[in-house]
């Protein structure tokens, strides 16, 4: 696969509701690019948002992963003040839609955080079973997506091989 970097190129990222509906909007710079995947940085620029596994603070750096083949995204998290690893937020969602300078995806609401020990803990699942927009094939897509990214964090494989041994 070829990378192709990009310098100061911003993309918006639109992250729609299980119905398709736009539910958050932000922007991050474009750091790689290639077919099937972007990567970039965004930050955290909301209050302060304790979900009780992890806390998200101003200025907390996100490194995101937007794939147009795969069922999730993942959104790598550092501490403003430290850059410390605090973990990563996996979202399962329908392929991102790219083009040059925007990302969309439908947020499927079962979500899998990582903690830098490589604990896992799955979010949302009760949302997830009881949501009435989710078709049959939709959720075993989602499914599918929920134990590949697990598959990923035991094997260590990018970008989860930050994990602390």
């Amino acid at each position: 696969m070829r990378h192709i970097l990009y310098h100061m190129r911003y993309a918006t990222v639109h992250k729609l509701d299980a119905r398709g509906q736009s539910a958050m909007r932000y922007t991050g710079e474009v750091v790689e690019r290639s077919a099937d995947v972007v990567r970039l940085v965004a930050y955290w620029n909301r209050p302060h948002l304790d979900l009780g596994y992890a806390r998200f603070e101003p200025g907390d750096r996100f490194i995101e992963w937007f794939y147009t083949g795969r069922w999730y995204n993942i959104l790598e998290i550092h501490a403003a003040a430290t850059d410390a690893l605090k973990g990563w937020y996996c979202n399962v969602a329908a392929p991102a839609i790219i083009t040059d300078d925007q990302i969309a995806y439908r947020d499927l609401l079962l979500d899998l955080w990582v903690s830098p020990a490589g604990v896992t803990t799955v979010l949302d699942e009760d949302e997830f079973e009881a949501n009435a927009f989710l078709d049959g094939a939709t959720r075993s897509a989602a499914r599918a997506a929920l134990a590949e990214l697990k598959a990923h964090v035991q094997q260590r494989a990018a970008p989860f091989s930050a994990i602390e041994l």
